[in-house]
């Protein structure tokens, strides 16, 4: 198992299976977080789903109905709360750590085990990324010696130049070993660890984490969290404004809005799609908006049942609607807002009443009003019914992400990580001084441009034995 672990290609393979789910959970609408949590939601989002794809078709066959159930089966609608992906997670997580603990010591050992002293085979100029300089006497072919170097040279050049110089002194030659950036490797820590901390914040936002739609008349407020939660939250919507522009564009959409907890105000803002409000660990975005028509409904006897906005946050025959139960009956009234064929507001009144045991209803009364106009009790089931007035709904996403701290220390690992790797990359020289005349030995990560750098060694040696 741990050889498994630690394999590469298996990691490459878990890697691209995590790909695949992050693509299918990017190309395939997913249901929104708080509808898992409330059957009737996840219903009204799985209709929505099949409105969208149950018209897919090749060649007359129609398999929209039957791929939005097979997709609904296998997660796909859900993907990164679905068991399978957190089970890939998880083994991906310990593959991770796996694989850091398995080339941890190894790398330890690179960094701290350095053989300053080599063979002189190891500086065999026919190697790669050799080098000679200096040197006395003339050379084969008649032509000056460049002059002689020492251990000091080669040591102040170095040293200029980052390096961290050991020297070694033999009995046949001084060593000058020089060492640059030498624990670059084991940022490769750091980034194993920031991809860790990723799926750990995934895991966290996903089970501590709490995400809600809340709609909001003028002046309604609404908890935050299930009624009955100990230091609830409670956002209110003191006013939201749409403005237009003279093409009848909207130019910008807001709410006012405060938060209180235990009555107590805890922050005031005006919130925007880009622009939201946190506090207490919740943070509030401006998200979409629809009509709300006041009503005021009152009994045979006259006396107040509904005084107040209802929220039109539904469709019917393509137009806003909403419903109501009008308080102390067993009548609910659905709110359809129309046009009439000169243009005008109409607000169509359905009342109902729902079929023991059953999905069904029963109509009681249909009408109409103009604003400003009252019912006929006789007319609508007993109930006086007038439209007192035409405003707006605002629609909030509340959202609780304990991980979101966790991703942004994620994310300082892995960038550290990666610039450390690419932007300092170990450089290990090794010097031979014999005679006056110096044998280099450049060995350096992918990354680097080892022979110009030799070059330059060279040439500042070089520079050096001028200078005198």
């Amino acid at each position: 198992m741990w050889a498994l672990l630690t394999n590469v290609k298996f990691a490459v393979f878990q890697i691209s299976l995590i790909v695949v789910a992050g693509l299918i959970g990017a190309l395939v609408r997913q249901i929104p977080s708080f509808a898992l949590r409330d059957y009737g939601a996840y219903q009204r989002e799985l209709q929505d789903l099949h409105a969208r794809y149950d018209g897919a078709a090749i060649l007359g066959w129609q398999f929209g109905p039957a791929m939005v159930d097979l997709f609904e089966r296998l997660g796909f609608f859900r993907v990164f709360s679905s068991p399978w992906f957190a089970a890939l997670a998880t083994i991906l997580v310990i593959s991770i750590v796996a694989c850091t603990l398995d080339r941890l010591p190894r790398l330890w050992r690179e960094a701290r085990e350095v053989r300053v002293v080599q063979p002189e085979s190891y500086f065999d100029a026919r190697l790669p990324r050799r080098a000679l300089v200096g040197g006395a006497s003339p050379d084969a072919e008649g032509r000056a010696g460049e002059g002689p170097l020492s251990a000091d040279d080669v040591a102040a050049v170095l040293a200029r130049r980052r390096y961290v110089v050991t020297r070694v002194t033999a009995a046949d030659a001084a060593y000058v070993y020089g060492d640059r950036n030498r624990y670059s490797k084991l940022a490769t820590l750091l980034t194993h660890t920031g991809l860790v901390l990723f799926l750990v914040a995934g895991a966290v936002t996903g089970t501590l984490g709490y995400e809600t739609v809340v709609f909001l008349a003028d002046g309604q407020s609404a908890p935050v969290q299930p009624v009955g939660t100990p230091d609830n939250l409670l956002v209110k919507n003191l006013g939201f404004a749409a403005p237009r522009n003279p093409d009848g564009s909207f130019a910008d959409f807001y709410s006012d809005i405060v938060v209180y907890r235990e009555g107590a105000e805890l922050a005031r803002k005006r919130i925007r799609v880009n622009d939201p409000l946190t506090v207490a660990g919740f943070t509030f975005h401006q998200n979409t908006f629809g009509p709300a028509e006041s009503l005021e409904i009152r009994g045979s006897n006259g006396q107040l049942l509904w005084a107040g906005p209802v929220i039109l946050d539904s469709e019917a025959l393509g137009f806003p609607a909403g419903t109501i139960a009008i308080p102390g009956s067993d009548v609910g009234l659905q709110l359809v807002l129309a046009r009439d064929d000169a243009g005008g507001p109409i607000l169509a009144l359905v009342g109902y009443r729902q079929l023991p045991g059953t999905q069904s209803a029963t109509v009681v009364f249909l009408g109409k009003l103009r604003l400003g106009e009252s019912s006929q009790a006789q007319a609508s089931g007993g109930f006086s019914i007038r439209w007192t007035g035409a405003a707006a709904w605002t629609g909030m996403v509340v959202k609780s992400d304990p991980g979101a701290q966790i991703v942004w220390i994620a994310f300082v690992a892995l960038i550290s990580g990666i610039a450390i790797t690419f932007y300092f990359p170990r450089r290990r020289l090794w010097a031979r001084v014999a005679e006056g005349r110096v044998a280099l030995v450049l060995r350096a990560e992918r990354y680097v441009s080892a022979d110009p750098e030799l070059a330059d060694l060279v040439s500042a040696l070089r520079a050096r034995v001028a200078g005198g």
